[in-house]
Order: structure tokens, then C-alpha cells, then sequence
């Protein structure tokens, strides 16, 4: 009997982990702020920041959902308004 039980908690687990994922990134919009280094401007990006980018570095760790939320965020950053 518990071997049963143990195949149907196994089997109800697989069937039921497709629905706890999450959407894939790529059909969401998003907005990312990044900074130059060298010319100290901030840029809205709707891309992911590539890790061997020199020179550039997120300026904050938030995801925006619309272009116009990013720009205004750059705008009140520290990092991109000295």
C-alpha cells in the first residue's frame, strides 16, 4: 500500500510542476538602466546586460516594465545624475 501512495505522490508532482514555472523572460517586456563608466551616462536598455560588456554596468538592479518608468528612473538615480 505505501508503495502505491509513493507512485501517486510522484506522479502527481510531475504532472504538477509545469504549472508552477514561470513565464519565459523573453515574452515580457523589460527595461534595464546602465551606465557608462567612462562618459558617466545612464542608457535604457530594453536588453540584458552581457557580463564581458566593458565599461558598462547596471545602474540599478530593478526591472522596469515600460520604457518611459526607466527613463524616469535613470533620470533619479545617483549614479547617473553626477
Amino acid at each position: 500500500m505505501t508503495r502505491g501512495l509513493f507512485c501517486v505522490v510522484i506522479l502527481l508532482n510531475l504532472g504538477c510542476s509545469g504549472l508552477a514555472q514561470t513565464p519565459d523572460m523573453n515574452t515580457t517586456p523589460a527595461f534595464y538602466v546602465v551606465l557608462n563608466s567612462l562618459t558617466r551616462t545612464c542608457t535604457v536598455v530594453d536588453k540584458r546586460l552581457r557580463t564581458d560588456t566593458p565599461n558598462i554596468t547596471v545602474a540599478s538592479d530593478a526591472i522596469y516594465k515600460t520604457r518611459a518608468e526607466a527613463e524616469a528612473a535613470a533620470k533619479a538615480l545617483a549614479p547617473c545624475s553626477r
